[in-house]
């Protein structure tokens, strides 16, 4: 671990332009998720980039459903303003922590030499910048992406996870709750297989616990990096460039124009994620069809490394299966149909 110096003239200049890429970039989920992408694309080694990604868009999609036809109905606006607050910051901060360290990592790159120690300057962990530098030594791109993985859910753990106001506005609501038990919150990596757009992904569960958001990360790595699977998914990637509709991966099912009259009672759609003969597709709309971007007050200043425990989280695990997330999903969706139809989600549990 190096000490903090003061930086150089030339150094400054890297930093400050660092600095300013990284708020042009952070404006809103649809500029982040493309830079994680652009990065990768350019830097194919640094594995989490495209992971960042794919979580991105997955966090994308949950801002948009909070305006979309199923959960729209089953929430308050106050509830959904609460709900789009908490995941925006979420996105903002991992971004402004994360994009600077991989732009210096490009930094590193050009000039063939590593400049991780400027990372204390961009108030990132001396955790990230130790990581960094053995990456540079051994090119070991999963302990990397383990690495950041735990940096990035540790960051947000005061600043989002424990936050009082997210604690009240969010976790704490009846409506948080019923996600949780209708399990709308897979992660899914759509990928081409045959001409047919498939999923797959995990089902996140106890998003609270940190322990269980690194675990899900580490398993989430293994899946989209399965070779099975990866080159699929980048190829998919390419074809479809996020908007924040869940169109992007099933335009059969969804679309981010409403076919409907408002106002309207639900009436159900699907059987078994496919549309029900003459029925119309469900209104998934584009990110920035309704919401507007949001001018965040400064990240909160602090060092999260305090104990070497979480060095164990650096181990590799045994790969889950990748199989296919589309049964839970399609599922998922069955339920907030019933839900959305009903406007009386408790009975769906008695």
């Amino acid at each position: 671990m190096s000490l903090v110096k003061k930086p150089k003239e030339e150094e400054r200049k890297i930093i400050l332009e660092i600095k300013k890429k990284t708020e042009e970039l952070n404006k809103n989920n649809i500029t982040r998720t493309k830079a994680y992408l652009d990065f990768y694309n350019k830097y194919p080694e640094i594995h989490w980039a495209l992971l960042a990604h794919m979580v991105s868009r997955n966090g994308g999609w949950s801002m948009t459903d909070l305006r979309a036809e199923l959960l729209a109905r089953l929430i308050s606006g106050r509830e959904k303003g609460s709900y789009f607050a908490f995941l925006e910051r979420g996105n903002w901060l991992i971004f402004q922590d994360a994009y600077p360290q991989l732009l210096l990592y490009e930094e590193s790159h050009k000039r063939e030499e590593p400049l991780f120690r400027l990372l204390s300057h961009l108030n990132v962990s001396i955790f990230a910048e130790t990581i960094w530098d053995y990456y540079w030594s051994s090119s070991n791109s999963t302990l990397l992406t383990f690495g950041l993985i735990i940096n990035e859910q540790n960051y947000i753990e005061n600043r989002v996870i424990k936050n009082q106001k997210y604690i009240k506005e969010v976790f704490s609501t009846l409506e948080f709750e019923i996600q949780d038990l209708l399990s709308f919150n897979q992660i899914l990596f759509p990928y081409n297989d045959y001409g047919v757009t498939k999923l797959a992904g995990q089902t996140v569960n106890q998003f609270e616990s940190m322990h269980e958001r690194i675990e899900l990360g580490k398993r989430l790595y293994t899946i989209l990096f399965d070779k099975d699977v990866l080159k699929k998914v980048e190829e998919w990637d390419v074809a479809h460039p996020h908007t924040g509709s869940r169109k992007d991966y099933w335009s059969h099912i969804f679309n981010d124009v409403h076919e409907g009259m408002p106002g309207l009672k639900y009436q159900l759609k699907l059987n078994a994620c496919k549309l029900k003969s003459g029925a119309r597709r469900i209104y998934s709309p584009t990110l920035e069809n309704v919401w507007k971007n949001v001018i965040h007050p400064e990240a909160e200043i602090g060092e999260w490394f305090s104990d070497f425990k979480v060095l164990e989280y650096l181990r590799e695990i045994e790969g889950p299966s990748v199989g296919n997330i589309e049964y839970d999903y399609c599922h998922t969706l069955e339920k907030l149909e019933l839900a959305a139809f009903a406007k009386k989600i408790i009975s769906i549990f008695d």
